[in-house]
C-alpha cells in the first residue's frame, strides 16, 4: 500500500492546524490521518519505502558521465581496464575500477548496454564483460569494495584510492552514511551506468543492470533509485535481510543500530520505487537469499516482474550467476526486440489441485510442480519435482499429500524456465 498520499495529508493539514483560524475538522483530520499512519507501520512490510528526493544519493551528480582514465594494465582480451572518478570517501576523492567492453559496430550502429555488479568476494570480471559482448552488447563490470581485480577469489588488492571494503558494511554502521560501503557501491554503479550512456557506440534508452549474490542486493537497491535502466535481473540477492540467512548480522547490531540498517540498506526500503521489468532469478535452496525474503522483496516493484527459481540452482560466480539463458533471453526481448520469455498470467489452488496460465511467443516444452513436505531452515528443505500437465496455456498438477511449498515451472523450448509465486500449505500427511 502506498502511504504517501496520507504523508501529504498529515503535511497539508499540520499547515493549515498552525493558523489561528484552523478548524476543528482539520485537527481531526489530521489525528485520523496520523493514526492510520500508525495503523499501517505496524501492518505493512513494505513501509520502508522512500522516494527519490529522500534517498541518500545525489543523481544531479551521479547522472553525469565521471571522469575515467584508460590504463595499461591488468590487461584481458578484448576489454579495456579503467579508473572512473567515484564518490568522495572520509573526505577524499576515490578511483573506482571497471572493465569495458564494446562489440564491433559500424559508425551509424548503436548497441544496448549493461552493467553488471559483483557479488561477495569477487571483484570486477573481465570473463563477464566479454560473455555481453560477445552477446552485442557494450558492459561495464566495476569493483564496488575499493580493489583491483590482482590476486585470488577473496583476497583482491585493495587500491589506496578506492572506497571502503564490503559486504554489508555491518561495523560501519555508525560511520557517516556517506562512507558506508552499501552507499558506495551503489553510487559506483550508477556512475559505471553515466560513463556507459555516453559513449558514441551506445544507445542510451536501451539499458539494463544484473548483478549476482551481493551484487543482487545491490542490484534491488539500483533499481530503485536508477531509473535510466530499462530492465533489472538479481540473480539471487534480494531485500528484508532480518527475514534470511543474514537475520543475524542484522541482530547482532542491537535494535536501535538493526533499524538504521534496515531503513538506510535494506533493498526493502527502495525496491517500491523500482517501475522497469525485473527477472528474478534463484534457487529453491538458495543458502543466503531464502524464498520467503525473495517472495517479500519481488511483490514490492511497480513494474513488470517475471521468476526464474531452479531446483537447487547453484549459488556463485564463474558460470552460475551468468550464464542462465533466462538472463539473455530477457536482456534481448526488451533492447533488441526478440522473443520473450513465457508470462505467468494466473495461478491457484483448489485442495490439491493446482494451476497456472500463462502466455508464450516460443513453444512451451514441459511444466512441473516443485514441492517440499519439509519446515525449518529454507536452505535445508528437500524438494522434489514431477512433471505437470499442461491443457492449452494451462499448467494443471495435484499436490501430493504433506505437501508444505510448492510452486510450478513452465520450460519452453529454448530451455527457458518461469515460475510462478511460491505457495505455503499444509496438507495432510
Amino acid at each position: 500500500m502506498n502511504i504517501r498520499p496520507l504523508l501529504f495529508l498529515v503535511r497539508k493539514k499540520t499547515h493549515q492546524a498552525a493558523f489561528p483560524n484552523g478548524r476543528a475538522v482539520e485537527s481531526a483530520l489530521l489525528l485520523a490521518a496520523v493514526l492510520a499512519l500508525g495503523f499501517l507501520a505496524g501492518q505493512e512490510q513494505t513501509l520502508a519505502q522512500t522516494n527519490q528526493s529522500a534517498i541518500p544519493w545525489d543523481l544531479n551528480t551521479l547522472t553525469n558521465p565521471p571522469k575515467w582514465t584508460a590504463l595499461e594494465r591488468p590487461k584481458a582480451d578484448g576489454v579495456k581496464a579503467l579508473f572512473f572518478t567515484g564518490p568522495l570517501f572520509r573526505g577524499q576523492p576515490t578511483r573506482v575500477f571497471a572493465w569495458l567492453g564494446i562489440p564491433k559496430t559500424t559508425a551509424k550502429e548503436k548497441v544496448p548496454g549493461m552493467v553488471l555488479v559483483h557479488g561477495g568476494g569477487g571483484t570486477a570480471f573481465e570473463e563477464w564483460v566479454r560473455l555481453w559482448v560477445g552477446r552485442g552488447y557494450a558492459a561495464s563490470a566495476m569493483d564496488t569494495c575499493g580493489q583491483v581485480p590482482v590476486g585470488n577469489y577473496g583476497q583482491y588488492v585493495r587500491d589506496a584510492q578506492g572506497g571502503p571494503p564490503g559486504w554489508g558494511g555491518w561495523d560501519q554502521i555508525d560511520w557517516p552514511r556517506e562512507d558506508q560501503w552499501t552507499y558506495h557501491a551503489v553510487a559506483d554503479a550508477i556512475l559505471a551506468h553515466s560513463l556507459l550512456r555516453s559513449l558514441p557506440e551506445v544507445d542510451p534508452a536501451r539499458t539494463g543492470v544484473t548483478g549476482i549474490s551481493w551484487g543482487g542486493y545491490l542490484t534491488c537497491i539500483i533499481a530503485g533509485v536508477d531509473r535510466r535502466f530499462k530492465l533489472a535481473v538479481p540473480v539471487y540477492g534480494c531485500g528484508f535481510t532480518d527475514q534470511h540467512t543474514f537475520a543475524d548480522s542484522v541482530a547482532k547490531l542491537g535494535s536501535e543500530r538493526a533499524a538504521r540498517w534496515m531503513a538506510w540498506w535494506d533493498p526493502s526500503a527502495y525496491l517500491a520505487d523500482a517501475e522497469m521489468p525485473m527477472l528474478w532469478v534463484s534457487g529453491s535452496n538458495d543458502f543466503a537469499y531464502t524464498l520467503n525474503a525473495l517472495q517479500l522483496s519481488y511483490r514490492l516493484p511497480k513494474g513488470p516482474r517475471i521468476l526464474c527459481i531452479r531446483l537447487r540452482m547453484p549459488h556463485g560466480h564463474g558460470g552460475p550467476g551468468e550464464n542462465p539463458e533466462e538472463i539473455r533471453v530477457f536482456a534481448d526481448s526488451l533492447l533488441k526486440g526478440e522473443a520473450a520469455l513465457p508470462k505467468i498470467t494466473g495461478q491457484g489452488r483448489e485442495g490439491t489441485n493446482v494451476w497456472a496460465t500463462y502466455s508464450a511467443q516460443v513453444s512451451v516444452a514441459k511444466a512441473e510442480l516443485n514441492y517440499t513436505k519439509d519446515t525449518g531452515r529454507w536452505p535445508d528443505r528437500r524438494w522434489e519435482a514431477q512433471p505437470a500437465s499442461l491443457v492449452g496455456n494451462r499448467i494443471e498438477a495435484s499436490l501430493p499429500a504433506g505437501t508444505r511449498v510448492y510452486y510450478l515451472n513452465v520450460v519452453d523450448e529454448r530451455g527457458c524456465v518461469v515460475s510462478t509465486e511460491h505457495e505455503e500449505c499444509k496438507l495432510p500427511r
